[in-house]
């Protein structure tokens, strides 16, 4: 099912998660949860979801770099750990929530990370470039911070005032 995608201005985009309790994993609604996310991101043609985006304030986000093409790209990470983080890029980044607006973003080159699956198991995932930005912006989500925080005051400024003239007109809601 795809759900709605907050936008920017509902607070639970603001807000750190609550990690996932253990005896959640393995069950039907955390696997629908997921797939639920996964059909929302592709509907919505992103390459990453946290589950704030949805409304659910919980340390949960996928990403699928393939934009859904390789089934085997598709990656769930649940309270997940940046373990290490190694190098630097600048490239530019959007956001579902933040329809329409992109700018460039510094992250590291690479990233390591560690959390559960929805079945439970522990898993490393490491990734560079793209890979590593998507796990690094969606990671973000979970502790209520918005790629927006990245940016220069005077950029973060001037896309808030573009996006209260767009509420204004009925266009963000």
């Amino acid at each position: 099912m795809v759900r709605k995608i907050r936008l920017y201005g509902d607070p639970v985009l603001e807000t750190p998660c609550a990690p996932i309790p253990e005896e959640e994993l393995g069950t039907p609604e955390l696997k629908q949860l997921v797939d639920d996310m996964f059909e929302t991101m592709y509907q919505a043609k992103g390459v990453g979801l946290a589950a704030p985006q949805i409304g659910e304030a919980k340390r949960l986000f996928i990403v699928d770099c393939s934009a859904g093409e390789e089934p085997e790209e598709r990656i769930v990470l649940i309270n997940p750990e940046i373990l290490e983080t190694k190098g630097e890029q600048v490239g530019e980044e959007g956001c579902l929530s933040i329809p329409g607006f992109r700018d460039n973003v510094r992250r590291p080159y690479r990233v390591k990370a560690r959390a559960w699956t929805p079945d439970g198991e522990v898993i490393e995932v490491e990734g560079e470039e793209l890979l590593a930005r998507a796990i690094l912006h969606e990671n973000d989500h979970l502790n209520g911070v918005l790629f927006l925080k990245h940016l220069s005051t005077l950029k973060r400024e001037m896309i808030k005032r573009k996006i209260k003239a767009l509420r204004k007109k009925g266009e963000w809601d």
